[in-house]
């Protein structure tokens, strides 16, 4: 029997069953007739009654023989002392008897929903203060997907890391063709490392990949995996890796690698390690667990390699390290030229000159230099 049939089955008995109940309830309506007391005391002095069933708020009464098809007379209870006086003055009376299981309901359901809707309130602004998200994604990875559209970054936007772009055009060969490197059953690196100072363009370099592959970017910090609940970073490790599988051929980028990575019993005397303890070994495991044919690639970033754990560091999980270092004088030139591709420069500044007079520089400073000249220039109101 296929599963439509045994649908079939078990939505036909269900039919059956509830149309018995329902034949069974107008039954005993038919059979039974609400009367007033007076009404039932009379037909207890007439001889018509055979048993009385006796509730806290009803009297019922079975019928000696069928009145057409009633055979149950039902009652309201009435006070033995006021239905004497009743009956002294031979009118008919009855006792309304008020539904209360309404009022019952509520006065466990009311209090039930306010005492949750307020833990539930306060619980979700002390979830939003920690970054924790909503009730039930405290174990979700909170990684930010971007697609080749949304990234808006390519190589032609990268600059003054001309052999660095170099090693991750090959990750992007990959992702585009991954027949051609299964060719002679050779592997793809499962991970890369993008080591160099903060501000020379490693996370651009990553979002250049994705932006030249064409495919998911899942991009987060290592400091977003640890909360201060045990085992929370462990599953969004595993919650990040089970999206990007989904979505694979795609490019995990994790950021600030050196708040998850840093190498473990360095600090024994310290508490409060277990938790990225558990999360690092978690993102060794998925490391290893996952085929790179697939065309999933891990990129990371950090600026304190001699920090990281050995074990991430191993061949078969981050294969490779790129460095990102500052650009010398001719990388600072094309890197100026980037940047002010959409400002107005006068016709006589020569970019080369800049360049040759801020060696050091790394991009993110060049940037800010040329954005901090544009303010300069707008605010004595030059052309």
């Amino acid at each position: 029997m296929d599963k439509k049939q045994s649908w079939n089955l078990g939505y036909w008995l269900l039919a059956s069953l509830l149309l018995l109940w329902l034949q069974a309830l107008w039954q005993n309506t038919n059979q039974s007739e609400v009367v007033p007391y007076s009404a039932f005391e009379q037909a207890l002095s007439d001889g018509r009654i055979a048993d009385v069933v006796v509730n806290e708020r009803t009297l019922t009464g079975r019928l000696k023989a069928p009145e057409g098809q009633k055979t149950v007379l039902v009652t309201a209870r009435v006070e033995p002392d006021l239905a004497a006086r009743l009956d002294k003055y031979q009118v008919p009376y009855t006792r309304v008897v008020e539904s209360t299981w309404l009022k019952n309901l509520a006065s466990w359901i009311v209090p039930s929903l306010v005492f949750f809707g307020l833990w539930f309130f306060l619980f979700r602004s002390f979830a939003n203060k920690q970054g924790m998200g909503g009730f039930l994604s405290i174990g979700k990875s909170r990684a930010k997907i971007y697609v080749q559209t949304n990234t808006g970054v390519t190589f032609a936007d990268v600059a003054g890391v001309d052999e660095a772009r170099h090693e991750l055009e090959e990750v992007v060969d990959f992702l585009k063709h991954p027949q051609e490197y299964g060719r002679l059953g050779a592997h793809i690196p499962k991970g890369v490392l993008l080591v160099g100072p903060p501000g020379t363009g490693k996370t651009l370099l990553a979002k250049a990949v994705a932006g030249e592959a064409g495919v998911p970017f899942f991009s987060i910090s290592g400091s977003e995996f640890v909360e201060m609940f045990v085992g929370v970073g462990a599953a969004r490790v595993r919650d990040l890796f089970e999206q990007a599988r989904k979505m694979a051929p795609a490019i995990i980028f994790i950021d600030e690698l050196d708040a998850l990575g840093r190498a473990r019993g360095a600090f024994p005397g310290l508490g409060g390690h277990d938790e990225k303890e558990q999360t690092l070994n978690q993102l060794l495991s998925e490391m290893d667990g996952f085929d790179s044919s697939v065309g999933l690639i891990i990129l990371s970033a950090t600026n304190r390699p001699e920090i990281l754990d050995p074990a991430l560091l191993r061949a078969g999980r981050f294969d490779r390290q790129v460095l990102v270092d500052r650009p010398d004088r001719k990388g600072r030139t094309d890197i100026l030229k980037v940047h002010v591709r959409k400002i107005r420069l006068d016709a006589a500044l020569n970019v080369e000159d800049v360049a040759a007079l801020t060696p050091g520089f790394s991009g993110a400073d060049l940037a800010n230099l040329v954005n901090e000249a544009t303010l300069v220039a707008t605010r004595r109101k030059a052309d």
